[in-house]
């Protein structure tokens, strides 16, 4: 393969570490104080949840998530954290960018009427799959530097 500037591996960290900085910003625009104390985040979900027009998505908010409001609402802001640090520094990286799929999965299955958060969350999942498959954490990560995921 040839590229110019950086090398592959390279430029597959360039974007492992992007989407990193894209995780922790969704992070640090919380309004984590309202997302803590009343769940409003998922608040919010849960009525766009009631009008989705899949009936699993409905069912499945109202059995998983809605009684967990509060827990539900610490998971998603410290997963979008973790996410964030751990694709930053590269540790645990495979397991990050499953984890950042997963969760761009669940918020484009949710929003699947809002166009605008349809774009995002798309382009995140892809950028997931490629730096996964890419095995980003080659290059500059901790997990090359301690012999992780060889």
């Amino acid at each position: 393969m040839q590229t110019i500037w950086l090398t592959g591996a390279e430029w597959a960290a360039v974007l492992r570490i992007g989407l990193g900085l894209w995780w922790l910003e969704s992070w640090r625009h919380k309004d984590r104080k309202g997302w803590f104390e009343r769940g409003t985040g998922i608040v919010w979900a849960a009525g766009v949840a009631a009008e989705h027009r899949w009936q699993a998505v409905r069912t499945g908010f109202e059995k998983v998530v809605a009684p967990r409001l509060l827990a539900t609402a610490r998971i998603v802001v410290y997963a979008e954290l973790a996410l964030g640090l751990g694709l930053i520094s590269g540790f645990l990286t495979p397991i990050a960018l499953v984890g950042g799929l997963l969760l761009n999965l669940l918020y484009l299955v949710l929003m699947i009427h809002d166009w605008a958060e349809q774009g995002q969350n798309a382009m995140m999942a892809l950028i997931s799959l490629v730096t996964l498959f890419a095995m980003s954490w080659q290059t500059w990560s901790l997990d090359n530097a301690i012999g992780l995921f060889l």
